[in-house]
């Protein structure tokens, strides 16, 4: 299972070097406490007759307070607890490549056609209440349609992506675009991105692709990647007769999927691309799933509060 903790006020967070202050002060107060006691009692003998300790370091409400405190702070700096789990609640972002190598022919009719085709598929699949956007990219993304539950409209603007005349795969790119869209949705996140990863104007800055996940990771968004072609697959847009190939750069898409909780499917030809539909279908309702902890902690210190002043009214009351 995976699990991440966020906080929606972190500098509250500071608060907690208080904890080790409290401690320090009290075992100070406490040492302060004893010099000003009664200096020619007899403790040996009072305990001897009592059973107990007059004089005592008061661990248990030490570990009171700290938890008090604790709890105070990790509620005002609003603690989320997110778990990877199911939903029926999503909203999604189709992330599309459109750049030239994505008119390659060995998905028919091309790669373009055919990954246009199985969205329309997954969005009549889907509750009427979930939102789609839409986002096309080569060299550079561009947003298509913001989030709506019009299925008509978002099919029409799928329709509509034609592939550019020119190479370059601004993944990185189109993926934070993608999540710029799901940022404000109060339903939970996720990206479809389909692309055949090809390297047609240079190979990617990994580092920029690792630094757009750490920017998905922190809006918790899940990244699906649909790999489309061979790895020998012709670059469309030139004649068979260059001899020139779409490169497919698998390990990216992988580890893209991976790192955000999302997984990644394959396409080498039209049968396995309607495999990947149904695979869609089974992996539409998993999401990140957010839970408040705030009020959660806020009851538990005002509980560990009462306790406390109990115990100092009864237990504790004649300790100094």
């Amino acid at each position: 299972m995976m699990i991440d903790i966020t906080f929606q006020r972190p500098l509250f967070l500071w608060f907690l070097l208080s904890i080790p202050l409290l401690m320090i002060s009290h075992f100070v107060f406490l040492k302060h406490t004893k010099k000003k006691g009664i200096k020619f009692a007899n403790f040996q003998a009072l305990k001897r007759i009592t059973g107990e300790s007059i004089l005592t370091r008061n661990i248990s409400i030490l570990i009171l307070r700290a938890g008090i405190l604790l709890c105070l702070i990790l509620a005002v700096s609003g603690m989320v607890l997110w778990v990877y789990g199911f939903s029926n609640t999503n909203d999604f972002v189709i992330a599309m490549d459109v750049s030239a190598s994505m008119v390659a022919k060995d998905i028919e009719p091309t790669r373009l056609e055919a990954a246009k085709e199985i969205t329309w598929e997954f969005i009549d699949s889907m509750d009427s209440r979930t939102s789609f956007g839409l986002v096309k990219f080569a060299g550079v993304p561009m947003v298509e349609q913001e989030l709506t539950t019009n299925k008509n409209k978002i099919k029409e603007k799928i329709n509509q992506l034609d592939a550019l005349n020119s190479g370059g795969t601004n993944i990185e790119g189109a993926i934070i675009t993608a999540t710029n869209l799901l940022v404000n949705s109060d339903k939970h996140k996720i990206i479809l991105l389909f692309t055949d990863g090809s390297t047609t104007v240079g190979s990617f800055s990994f580092d920029s692709v690792n630094e757009a996940i750490e920017y998905v990771n922190e809006k918790h968004v899940v990244i699906h990647t649909i790999g489309l072609g061979s790895e020998s697959g012709p670059i469309g847009y030139l004649p068979e007769y260059y001899n020139i190939s779409s490169v497919y750069d698998k390990e990216t898409l992988i580890t893209i999927a991976n790192q955000t909780g999302g997984n990644f499917y394959e396409a080498q030809n039209r049968e396995e691309l309607a495999e990947i539909y149904n695979e869609f279908i089974s992996e539409k309702e998993n999401a990140w799933l957010d839970f408040d902890l705030s009020y959660g902690f806020l009851i538990i210190g005002l509980l560990l509060l009462f306790i406390e002043w109990g115990l100092i009214n009864t237990k504790f009351r004649f300790i100094p």
